[in-house]
């Protein structure tokens, strides 16, 4: 089984690197690569397939790639995705801190938050209501229950507010 999953990292990271040699836009990237329709969650569709292959090397390449894609100039093309705003409320405590790290960094808020989200976070640091362990979703689609359950998620397009419990599919700037 070690050995089918080695397979199936590299086949991925195979494909990374082919899309990456044509200098796509990062967002295109991890929408083919990482995205929740991308190569990744169809290659590992199974939650602790892809907790595995999050902790590879093959991953960690791929996420260096990302961060490459995300130093270039975004290409406004019919590839892009449009964007969507969301409200985090956090302590004024931790807001000053990402200020102050981003001005550290010489980058902007937005991207250093958006360099976290990316990151792979361990299960046990995600503080759950639960004691079941949560499920990675793999469609667009809540379940009924993750809906009742999930508070809404404030998304704004164009100005218009949206609410989308369960979660939705994040695209980034």
């Amino acid at each position: 089984m070690q050995n089918q999953s080695t397979e199936s990292y590299q086949q991925v990271l195979l494909a990374a690197e082919r899309l990456f040699q044509t200098s796509p836009d990062w967002v295109v990237f991890f929408r083919e690569i990482l995205g929740i329709e991308g190569l990744a969650r169809q290659t590992f569709p199974n939650f602790d397939d892809l907790t595995a292959f999050e902790k590879s090397d093959e991953f960690d390449q791929i996420q260096k790639m990302l961060v490459k894609l995300r130093e270039q100039k975004p290409a406004a093309d019919a590839d892009s995705e449009p964007t969507r705003v969301i409200t985090v409320r956090l302590p004024k405590s931790m807001h000053e801190y990402l200020r102050t790290e981003a001005h550290d960094l010489r980058t902007s808020m937005n991207k250093l938050c958006i360099s976290k989200l990316l990151q792979v976070i361990e299960q046990d640091m995600i503080p759950t209501e639960k004691n079941a362990p949560p499920k990675r979703r793999t469609t667009l689609t809540p379940s009924p229950a993750a809906t009742e359950a999930a508070s809404p998620v404030q998304a704004s397009t164009n100005g218009a507010a949206e609410h989308a419990p369960g979660g939705f599919r994040p695209t980034f700037q």
